[in-house]
């Protein structure tokens, strides 16, 4: 999937790089080899969602951060908001411009958020369990926003709605209610854009209401890091 994926780069380089980020970043990196590649969520210290990032390791004392175009100086600013005397530099890196619209079919169809779609100022990591699976470390210690997630994994907690992946006609659009019943659960937020698979539907990412489920609901998974 990443192979189109436009997004922009950030670098954080320095003796520091590794201690700071790790310390920022629900992922534990202190494993990560060099030319090794992991999800993380960069989280508020409330637990909302700033940015979901693909990391990089590029050196002993350097890291790539990739999010969606149009995120990287958001992310960037929040990664200087919090170092402090830190011996480690933040500076935008090349990006890609990738293909957007083969991309996004095809994040569609793995179930992947977007930033300012799936995921905005008001998103938690819990929405997005399948995300959670691959971003999160739940035995790393301390890092902005751990208190929410920690909390919610302890008590088995389920966010108030929750990232599903289902078939919906030709013609649906973001923004078009998904229902039960006749009551509406949730909402749609991106749809595929091809049918290819689907017969006669095509396949989109929706966020319903906690304890919904949702006939013809597809299980997700994640995209591999690399």
């Amino acid at each position: 999937m990443n192979e189109h994926w436009p997004y922009d780069s950030v670098q954080v380089e320095g003796p520091d790089a590794l201690t700071y980020l790790h310390s920022q970043l629900s992922q534990d990196l202190r494993s990560l080899a060099v030319g090794g590649t992991t999800w993380s969520f960069v989280l508020e210290p409330t637990g909302k969602v700033d940015a979901l990032v693909q990391v990089l390791r590029t050196g002993e004392e350097g890291f790539e951060l990739r999010v969606d175009r149009g995120s990287g100086e958001a992310l960037m600013a929040r990664l200087n908001r919090f170092r402090i005397r830190v011996k480690a530099e933040v500076s935008p890196g090349a990006g890609s411009e990738g293909d957007a619209a083969r991309y996004h079919d095809e994040r569609v169809r793995a179930g992947w958020p977007a930033m300012g779609v799936e995921i905005t100022d008001a998103t938690i990591p819990g929405e997005l369990p399948h995300v959670v699976a691959q971003a999160v470390s739940f035995t790393k210690g301390c890092y902005p926003g751990q208190e929410l997630v920690e909390r919610m994994d302890s008590r088995s907690a389920k966010a108030p709605r929750r990232a599903v992946l289902l078939p919906m006609p030709v013609g649906t659009v973001p923004g078009d209610a998904v229902t039960v019943d006749g009551e509406q659960v949730g909402a749609v937020t991106s749809v595929a854009t091809t049918t290819e698979g689907n017969g006669d539907g095509v396949l989109a990412i929706a966020l319903v209401r906690r304890g919904v489920e949702v006939s013809g609901e597809i299980p997700l998974g994640a995209p591999t890091a690399g």
